[in-house]
């Protein structure tokens, strides 16, 4: 049994009815995301600041990677087996995590019948992209490549960039793939199938999910590029940027001086400590453009 499967059902067991699939209450979502520094959506959803989402922008996968290791995350990476459908381009925004699985029949009609009484869509992809809101990133396992196991072709992934202005990581399938790439959307899949989806069902958005070899946790801040894709714990997205600031700060200010052809390789770049003045004059180049990034 899948580990977020058996997080989500001890947790419904405490948690009154939300109609069409499982999800943690607002106090349950606080308590498994408690280290969040940031304000939070009604549902408590972490939501880290927009002007922090535009600095992870700037960010390789090997800095987050490299912090979220000396932290004991060692398992929030996707990308080995994943299509990636515009290389080149990134994606950043805030997880809504979705878990489907196999269709049972019986759980199926509850689900249906939930939904019907509450007015929501029956429809399962309907189901997550409905909720979705500006800067958010859908998280969907779909239990891997199989036919039926999609997430939308180009109408409902315009549906979803059109809500986010994002993308999708999709442990699973698309369709209508010469259509999607017309669209801006950046999206991680497993493949290509022209099947819709068919014999499966969503059980649970907003809890804890298994995309690709990465845990995912709502809320989590999402950073891809053509390598693959992170998932950032929101409480280390600040320590992440922050440091790689310094050093993007770092290396401009360093590159800047060898461009004069004033100095040697050695006088800035790996040798001994810089000059007092030269020191003077970059502690004071980091501290302007820290308050330009801090605006």
């Amino acid at each position: 049994m899948r580990f977020a499967i058996s997080f989500l059902i001890s947790a419904s067991l405490m948690a009154p009815a939300y109609g069409q699939v499982f999800r943690l209450t607002r106090e349950q979502m606080i308590k498994y995301t408690a280290k969040n520094p940031f304000d939070r959506f009604p549902d408590g959803r972490p939501k880290v600041d927009d002007k922090l989402l535009e600095r992870v922008k700037g960010l390789s996968l090997e800095e987050a990677w490299t912090i979220l290791l000396k932290k004991g995350y060692h398992h929030q990476f996707a990308g080995w087996d994943f299509q990636v459908l515009h290389p080149g381009q990134k994606l950043v925004g805030r997880a809504v995590t979705a878990q489907y699985l196999p269709l049972r029949p019986d759980l199926g009609e509850v689900l249906d019948a939930d939904a019907k009484a509450e007015g929501l869509p029956r429809g399962q992809n309907q189901k997550v992209i409905d909720l979705l809101q500006l800067n958010d990133v859908p998280v969907i396992d779909l239990m891997g490549a199989a036919p039926g196991h999609n997430f939308g072709g180009d109408n409902l992934q315009s549906a979803v960039y059109g809500l986010t202005r994002t993308g999708a990581v999709i442990d699973g399938t698309i369709r209508d793939v010469e259509g999607i790439r017309e669209l801006p959307s950046q999206i991680y899949f497993k493949k290509a199938h022209p099947a819709a989806v068919a014999e499966v069902m969503v059980v649970g958005i907003n809890i804890p999910v298994k995309v690709g070899e990465a845990v995912v946790m709502p809320g989590d801040v999402v950073l891809g590029n053509s390598e693959g894709v992170i998932f950032i714990p929101p409480h280390l997205v600040k320590e992440i940027v922050d440091t790689a600031d310094l050093t993007h700060i770092h290396d401009d200010w360093t590159k800047a001086k060898f461009l004069t052809g004033k100095y040697k390789a050695s006088e800035l770049y790996g040798g001994p400590p810089l000059s007092p003045e030269l020191q003077k004059e970059y502690d004071a180049y980091v501290r302007k453009r820290q308050a330009e990034l801090n605006k």
